[in-house]
């Protein structure tokens, strides 16, 4: 397998408040890994430092090799790294379609922006639908696809995607799992954040549980739902 992303004692944090600890994992290509993990344990964080949007005070981060720490985030994302925060950050007063062109920027091949667009329209049916519309007025579960479908509109190698499920319905949420599933079979390696263990660990490969910014555990997905810690602190059993 060839390692995607590769991360070795990693310390990072805000100012003085330190938040990981020597933070150390591996994706290889093509995989759907996650971190999961209690509120505050610094998942969000390890995704902010891989984007960019955080310098690390310690350690490597390296994507396909090369070392990307310190690097800012429109750097990685030209290189193939697309970050979908919880926040979504989507420009509220702009259409479906301005907010999916915007994710295509660093595209300048008009042809490939307009087939990557049926590619998202494909998979998210609804946007198409809403194309026109502002997207501060789409519901919650809209949103988070137009975040995903935006971040998809710069052919990433590697997703980092963060809560996607907050705030939405059961159904909805499927359908947001489900699309992430239809990325990386097709070749989108995903690195996900998800409070909602469960489905998590039906869906992704492998995942790292973080616990006050260190990683304290490790496994096939598969594994980890029947891991004794686990299924105590994270699935009520």
């Amino acid at each position: 397998m060839i390692v995607l992303l590769e991360i070795k004692d990693m310390n990072a944090g805000y100012g003085f408040l330190n938040i990981l600890w020597n933070m150390s994992l591996n994706i290889d290509q093509g995989e759907f890994v996650a971190l999961i993990g209690p509120n505050g344990a610094g998942k969000s964080t390890t995704l902010k430092t891989i984007a960019g949007a955080l310098t690390p005070s310690k350690g490597d981060v390296k994507f396909r090799g090369e070392d990307i720490a310190g690097r800012e985030c429109h750097q990685n994302c030209r290189e193939g790294i697309s970050y979908i925060s919880e926040e979504l950050n989507l420009f509220t007063g702009m259409t479906v379609f301005e907010n999916l062109e915007m994710g295509a920027y660093s595209q300048k091949d008009k042809s490939r922006r307009t087939k990557r667009l049926e590619f998202v329209y494909e998979l998210f049916p609804r946007l198409e639908e809403r194309t026109s519309q502002f997207a501060g007025t789409l519901s919650g579960g809209e949103r988070k696809m137009l975040a995903i479908a935006r971040g998809m509109m710069s052919e990433p190698t590697l997703m980092l995607v963060d809560e996607p499920s907050l705030g939405l319905a059961p159904q909805v949420t499927n359908e947001v799992f489900e699309s992430l599933r239809v990325l990386n079979s097709m070749g989108v390696t995903i690195l996900l954040v998800e409070q909602n263990v469960t489905k998590t660990l039906q869906f992704t490969e492998r995942a790292y549980v973080v616990e006050k910014g260190r990683i304290v555990l490790e496994g096939q997905s598969a594994d980890l739902i029947s891991d004794e810690h686990v299924r105590k602190i994270y699935l009520g059993a």
